[in-house]
């Protein structure tokens, strides 16, 4: 296996929270949010910048695992809208966000990082969280070949 390259202090590099699947060259997490369960990242090992960083056959690899993530987030959480997004202006890091979206969610039709506009219902953020071990299961079995 390559040596994946690290930069100390990025907290891509350095992940300290559990990770729903792992392979060689990239990494799926549910993020911790609250108000957003269903929230995954897909995170690229090697510590790149960009997509344009990687060679065709990884920007490729890395798209596939982007769509499947989003496919297991549309079958398990049923949103109303999946947002897939590549920021990483705070941690200059490839990864990707995977967001479930629903109309009553605290930010809607704005993205996740707008100001709230409303707080979603305790019941219903409850019954999302319920289906995270489905979604973690789900995307597991997405990367079984």
């Amino acid at each position: 296996m390559k040596e994946v390259l690290r930069e100390p202090g990025c907290e891509l590099c350095e992940l300290a929270v559990p990770v729903v699947w792992q392979g060689e060259k990239f990494s799926v997490i549910l993020v911790d949010d609250a108000a957003y369960p269903g929230f995954c990242r897909v995170i690229w090992r090697e510590h790149v910048r960009e997509m344009s960083d990687l060679a065709q056959a990884d920007r490729l690899l890395l798209n596939d695992a982007v769509h499947r993530v989003e496919q297991a987030v549309r079958e398990v959480m049923r949103p109303l809208k999946v947002n897939v997004a590549s920021l990483g202006n705070v941690v200059p890091h490839l990864h990707w966000h995977v967001i479930a979206r629903y109309a009553d969610d605290a930010h809607f039709p704005a993205p996740v990082w707008a100001q709230a506009v409303r707080q979603t219902d305790a019941a219903a953020l409850a019954a999302r969280r319920a289906l995270l071990p489905a979604l973690s299961a789900a995307i597991a079995h997405c990367f079984q070949e």
